[in-house]
C-alpha cells in the first residue's frame, strides 16, 4: 500500500463513482480539474460493456468534463485488444451492443452475427446486452458446445442504474455457463488483464499507482490482484453494512469522489 501522498497515477471505475446512469455525481468536475492540477495521470477503466470509448469521451463532455480516448479503457477495448493479441483474425458470435461490436471489428476481429446458420465462430464473446433473448443464448450455448473460445467482457452480476441495482453481465455468463459446463475466460475486472493494459497506458507501476471504485468484488479484487493501492468509495454498489463483512477490504474507504479529493490535497 502506498500513501495518498504518493499516488501519481489512478485507474478510476465510472458507473457507481462517477454517476449512477445519467447523473453526474457531485463535485465531478471540481474532481477532475483537482486531478489535473496535480499532475495525477488517469486511465478511466470500466467493466461497462454496453459502450464504446467514444461514447464515454461523450458522456463525460456532456457533464462538463473532458478526457481524452487514450484515458479511457472499458472491458471491450480491453477484450478486442486481448483477441488482437491472443486470437488475430478471430471470427466472434457476440453478444452484447453496439459499443462491443465496434470494439470488435476496430482491431481485426470478424463478428458473424449477420452471417447465415450455422454460424462458423471460433469465439463467443458475451457483453451486457439489453436486447437478450432466447434465441442468442442458444446460438451461443450451441457454439460453446461445438468448441467455440468462451470469453466475457466482465463477470459483473450486477450493475447501478437509474432505478436501482439490475441484473449485469455476469448473469448472462452464469446462463451460459450452467448450460455448457464451460467457464468463460474473463477479461474485465477483477482479472489483471485490464490493470496491465491500464498501467501500460499510465507508464505507472505499483509504486505510484492506485485504483478507485465502488466494488470489492471487481474494483478494489481487481486492485488487489495487480499488486495495487486500493481505494472505495461507498457511492455505488458497496454499503458500510456489506463492507463491514466483506473478506475483500480495501486501503482506503471513501464517501464519494469529493471526499477523495479532499484527501489528495
Amino acid at each position: 500500500m502506498i500513501s495518498l501522498a504518493d499516488i501519481r497515477n489512478l485507474i478510476i471505475d465510472m458507473d457507481g463513482v462517477l454517476w449512477h446512469g445519467d447523473r453526474p455525481m457531485p463535485r465531478l468536475v471540481e474532481f477532475f480539474d483537482g486531478l489535473r492540477a496535480r499532475g495525477i495521470g488517469i486511465v478511466l477503466a470500466t467493466n461497462n460493456a454496453s459502450k464504446s470509448g467514444e461514447d464515454f469521451v461523450a458522456k463525460l463532455a456532456h457533464m462538463g468534463v473532458r478526457v481524452a480516448m487514450e484515458e479511457v479503457l472499458t472491458s471491450p477495448q480491453a477484450t478486442a485488444a486481448w483477441l488482437a493479441e491472443h486470437a488475430p483474425g478471430a471470427r466472434v458470435y457476440m453478444i452484447g451492443e453496439q459499443g462491443l461490436r465496434t470494439e470488435l471489428e476496430a482491431l481485426g476481429s470478424r463478428v458473424v452475427n449477420d452471417d447465415e446458420l450455422p454460424f462458423d465462430a471460433t469465439h463467443v464473446v458475451v457483453g451486457i446486452d439489453r436486447q437478450l433473448t432466447y434465441a442468442k443464448l442458444v446460438e451461443a450455448c450451441l457454439l460453446i458446445r461445438a468448441g467455440a473460445r468462451f470469453i466475457g467482457t466482465n463477470p459483473d452480476l450486477t450493475f447501478p442504474g437509474d432505478r436501482g441495482i439490475v441484473p449485469g453481465n455476469g448473469s448472462i455468463l452464469t446462463a451460459l455457463k450452467v448450460s455448457t459446463d464451460v467457464a468463460p475466460r474473463i477479461i474485465g475486472k477483477p482479472e489483471p488483464e485490464m490493470m496491465v493494459q491500464a498501467l501500460r497506458r499510465m507508464g505507472g507501476d505499483a509504486s505510484n499507482t492506485a485504483v478507485l471504485g465502488d466494488r470489492l468484488d471487481t474494483d478494489i479484487l481487481g486492485g488487489q490482484r495487480a499488486g495495487l493501492t486500493t481505494l472505495l468509495v461507498l457511492s455505488g454498489v458497496t454499503s458500510r453494512e456489506q463492507l463491514a463483512i466483506d473478506p475483500v477490504q480495501p486501503d482506503y474507504v471513501f464517501d464519494d469522489i469529493g471526499a477523495v479529493l479532499d484527501a489528495l490535497s
